[in-house]
């Protein structure tokens, strides 16, 4: 912190003021009306500079719409669905996502970094269910290392339980 302080004072010294972006669209360059999408876990990636519509994403922030021509920003992704738009296909492609990050780029490009991603036909309803089921026995356990663990898994599964009903 006092660096920080101090870097500012500096730069009052010299006459130069930090450098903020004070609009949205404020040194973005036009994009071409769509968003490149790279979603991508540390063993695949499911779409590397993907021209998309648009991208909806579950963040700490709440469910955020990401469109062409997006602020710059990044966010924190929560367990849950990845939808994923294009004029190409009528339906959205949905990824189940553990979490990660979203960063927006200026020239609409959207980088997802996500811990894991699969699609939800992917998973079997009975199974999740089932899953859930053990994770809510485990996290009562007086072991508090079969507790932690078990209220990590709980956070998911809820997740994607509520989306392969």
């Amino acid at each position: 912190m006092l660096r920080l302080v101090g870097l500012r004072t500096n730069l009052k010294l010299t006459g130069l003021k930090p450098l903020q972006r004070l609009y949205a669209t404020e040194g973005a360059p036009v994009a071409s009306g769509a968003l490149r999408l790279t979603l991508a876990c540390p063993n695949k990636v499911l779409f590397k500079n993907k021209d998309v519509t648009q991208v909806n994403l579950p963040s700490t922030a709440g469910s955020i719409g990401i469109l062409a021509d997006h602020v710059p920003t990044v966010e924190e992704l929560v367990p849950g669905v990845v939808e994923v738009l294009s004029s190409a296909q009528a339906d959205a492609e949905k990824f189940f996502v553990a979490g990660g990050f979203a960063t927006v780029t200026e020239g609409s490009e959207l980088q997802i970094n996500a811990v894991d991603a699969y699609p939800i036909s992917a998973f079997r309803p009975e199974a999740v269910r089932t899953l859930l089921e053990e994770a809510r026995k485990n996290s009562t356990s007086s072991d508090e290392e079969v507790a932690a663990q078990a209220k990590v898994e709980l956070e998911l599964l809820e997740a994607l339980s509520a989306v392969v009903k």
